[in-house]
C-alpha cells in the first residue's frame, strides 16, 4: 500500500511540475481599438455586398473571375486595404461603383498574378 501511494505522489508530482503553466494577462482595450475593429469589420461586410450584386458577379464572370476566389481574396485582403476600396467606391459617380469595384478587382487579380501569388488569368506570366 505505502508502495502504491509513494508511486501516485510521484506520478502526480511529475504531472503537476511537467504541466505548462500559462498566466493570464489582462489590459485595457482603447476605444480607438473598439472603433478600428468594428470599422473594419463594417467596411468588409459592406464589400461583400457589394460582390453579392448580381450587375457585378456578371461582370467578373464576364472577365474570368471565379466568385469563390474573389470572396476569398477580399476575405484575405488586411484591414487598410479593405478601407482603402472602401473609399475609393464613395468616390465613384452613382452607377459606376459595379463597373468600379469590378476593374479594381480585375486590377488586384492581375497584381496577385504577376507576383506569382495566384495563378487566376493565363494571359498574366509570373515574375521570378
Amino acid at each position: 500500500m505505502k508502495q502504491l501511494q509513494r508511486s501516485l505522489a510521484l506520478l502526480t508530482l511529475t504531472a503537476v511540475t511537467a504541466a505548462p503553466i500559462s498566466i493570464a494577462q489582462a489590459g485595457m482595450v482603447g476605444t480607438d481599438q473598439v472603433v478600428a475593429s468594428q470599422q473594419a469589420q463594417a467596411d468588409r461586410t459592406r464589400i461583400q455586398q457589394w460582390l453579392d450584386r448580381d450587375g457585378l458577379q456578371q461582370q467578373l464572370a464576364a472577365q474570368g473571375v471565379d466568385m469563390a476566389t474573389a470572396r476569398s481574396r477580399i476575405a484575405g485582403l488586411s484591414d487598410a486595404e479593405v478601407a482603402q476600396m472602401n473609399q475609393q467606391l464613395d468616390q465613384l459617380p452613382a452607377g459606376q461603383g459595379i463597373i468600379g469595384l469590378a476593374a479594381m478587382i480585375f486590377v488586384v487579380f492581375i497584381i496577385t498574378d504577376a507576383v506569382g501569388a495566384t495563378d487566376v488569368f493565363t494571359f498574366v506570366k509570373p515574375v521570378r
